[in-house]
């Protein structure tokens, strides 16, 4: 029960920092995606099924406040935890070259996802403009943000995994 609570907790304090701090420290219009660096994150320490169940309940929370259609940021963001998950085995915590990489593959992918489903299906074809002024500038900024945020949310999965050691 503390481990859904404190994941429970921690995506609601990352989509709240996402969708008020970060709105208002936008460089050029753009936010890093702090909800990717969690999904990414506690996929890649915790596994598929709670990076599955994580990734579906914060990508929830993006459809609600954010997406036109209700459930694509869910499902997209379920099939980045899922796929996360699968590298659990490769995770070490003193290894911070791993995370950095997945996050800017996923952060690639989650943007590719997103002109496909918004922009391209709606006919508009400039994707270089998008790679140029959006996806570039926000692999930046996640991968800028995430070297701090990465520390604390592993100091969250350390403290989850010895709360699971005293309790077993």
């Amino acid at each position: 029960m503390r481990k859904i609570l404190t994941l429970a907790i921690t995506a609601i304090i990352c989509f709240l920092l996402q969708t008020t701090v970060f709105q208002a420290l936008k460089l050029a219009g753009i936010s890093p995606n702090i909800i990717l660096i969690l999904v990414v994150s506690f996929g890649l320490m915790r596994g598929r099924t709670e990076g599955m169940l994580l990734g579906f309940f914060c990508g929830l929370l993006l459809d609600i406040l954010y997406g036109g259609y209700l459930g694509i940021f869910a499902m997209v963001y379920l099939l980045i935890g899922y796929i996360n998950g699968c590298f659990n085995h490769m995770f070490y915590a003193d290894d911070v070259i791993l995370p950095l990489g997945l996050i800017i593959a996923n952060d690639l992918l989650l943007n590719l996802c997103i002109y496909i489903l918004y922009f391209l299906l709606r006919n508009r074809l400039d994707f270089l403009f998008y790679l140029r002024y959006t996806i570039l500038p926000e692999m930046i900024y996640t991968i800028v943000i995430t070297l701090v945020l990465y520390k604390v949310l592993l100091a969250i999965h350390l403290w989850l995994k010895a709360n699971e050691k005293r309790s077993a």
